[in-house]
């Protein structure tokens, strides 16, 4: 995850909200950037092949932590991002199952801590500003609201493009 849920909890624009809402947002912006991005943040010098069962895949690195997040690639049926929830000597657990297969390549996902900052300020903008979408300006008395224009010059992904600038260096060209 690109971000631990807990401190997003701990923050006061989060608390009461639920936990499993704000986990299924941060999968949904974690997603969003790698495809905005055209990048996977892997750091490729952090990977092992192994043979998956179960919730595990057999093999380990000692560079792989309880709450990692990794990406599993060329197994061709367990593709896609997953958490460690436990690393013990010869194999890691994964938060949801996987179909047993041979060979998965299992690699580290790191993320810079300004990709981070980003998206805890989207994270921040969502809740406070989600069902503004479109307001412009509002006057309450003789209640006035104008409306601005959402299109590809002013957002992005359904986000503001001021909020997005911190993805600019991260950036990878689409072949």
């Amino acid at each position: 995850m690109i971000i631990p849920v807990e401190e997003l909890l701990a923050m006061p624009e989060f608390s009461g909200k639920p936990e499993a809402a704000l986990k299924r947002k941060l999968n949904a912006i974690e997603h969003l950037i790698r495809s905005y991005t055209n990048n996977n943040f892997q750091n490729r010098s952090i990977r092992f092949q192994g043979s998956s069962q179960g919730d595990v895949i057999n093999g380990h690195t000692q560079f792989f932590k309880v709450g990692d997040t990794v990406q599993i690639s060329q197994s061709k049926v367990n593709d896609g991002l997953y958490l460690i929830t436990e690393v013990a000597d010869g194999f890691i657990r994964l938060d949801r199952e996987l179909f047993p297969v041979p060979e998965n390549l299992v690699t580290k996902v790191e993320y810079p801590a300004d990709v981070q900052e980003g998206v805890i300020e989207l994270m921040i903008w969502e809740a406070k500003n989600r069902q503004k979408v479109g307001i412009k300006s509002e006057t309450l008395s003789r209640h006035s609201v104008s409306y601005y224009d959402q299109d590809a010059d002013n957002q992005v992904m359904g986000y503001p493009v001021s909020l997005l600038g911190f993805l600019k260096p991260y950036m990878k060209a689409r072949f």
